[in-house]
């Protein structure tokens, strides 16, 4: 049987993940706090804000940047989005 948690984003019992996402108190308490669905939908959120952004994660701000963004995602709080990002219809797909 898979681990669950009460999900931050979703507020409800789902499946948890396997392990933290990385090392030290932030990926304990995203491991203890965040569903499995809720970290993939972030981590493919963050992934289009990397790229329509053009950051660069060699830069401390852009990991701070992504941190909160982070943050704001899991909590339900208003995150940033890749301007003129229009996800492809269903048709496209």
């Amino acid at each position: 049987m898979s681990r669950t948690v009460f999900c931050r984003k979703y507020q409800q019992e789902l499946e948890g993940l396997e392990r933290p996402p990385y090392p030290g108190p932030n990926g304990m308490d995203i491991y203890e706090n965040v569903s499995k669905k809720a970290w993939l939908e972030w981590t493919e959120h963050q992934t289009m804000l990397i790229n329509e952004k053009h950051l660069s994660l060699m830069d401390p701000s852009t990991r701070d940047f992504l941190q909160q963004e982070m943050e704001k995602f899991m909590s339900g709080e208003d995150f940033a989005k890749a301007e003129g990002y229009v996800p492809p219809s269903k048709d496209e797909t």
